[in-house]
């Protein structure tokens, strides 16, 4: 079971943000609406309401999902950036992948959102200084508070690990 929920494993924060690694983070966020269409690319209706595993969201709840988690986490990013060490809002996202916008919603409306979204992530993301990626927001629920270095590998990983859930369960159903 642990392995249909983490396809890639868990998140696992660098120790060093080399430049290299940097670059691969900023270019998994640049190319994930288009790795996503490509991932869902002749998906039908039933297929797209399909859990991608028991008791877990359907493929469009989590195409939904991840336009609702990355819009949240672009705002954190311009927050942290804006304000020293800003308490974020958050939100519960098992709630809001229960709402009709995600349940029911097309979602070429969120592949549409996605798309923008990361344009202009990327964008910000590339003019960003060393300083910039040790800004830090705290998050009330945790207490936590962390850098943009680490929310950018978070986000990297993010994307990645709910594209795995689509395309392994593909995999697994014979989509392919």
């Amino acid at each position: 079971m642990d392995q249909l929920r983490f396809p890639i494993g868990h998140y696992e924060p660098a120790r060093h943000l080399s430049n290299e690694l940097k670059e691969q983070w900023i270019t998994d966020i640049e190319t994930l609406p288009m790795k996503l269409l490509e991932a869902l690319d002749g998906l039908s209706e039933e297929q797209l309401n399909t859990p991608y595993r028991e008791g877990g969201w359907t493929v469009r709840q989590v195409v939904h999902h991840m336009a609702d988690s990355h819009m949240n986490s672009f705002t954190r990013f311009k927050l942290a950036l804006t304000e020293d060490n800003p308490v974020i809002k958050p939100y519960y996202e098992d709630r809001w992948a229960e709402l009709d916008d995600t349940v029911k919603a097309p979602i070429a409306i969120s592949l549409r959102l996605l798309e923008s979204l990361h344009a202009r992530w990327g964008i910000l993301l590339r003019s960003l200084s060393t300083a910039d990626f040790a800004r830090t927001f705290v998050h009330p629920q945790s207490g936590e508070t962390n850098s943009l270095e680490y929310y950018l590998g978070m986000y990297s990983w993010h994307g990645r690990h709910h594209m795995a859930h689509i395309t392994s369960l593909r995999r697994r159903k014979g989509w392919i």
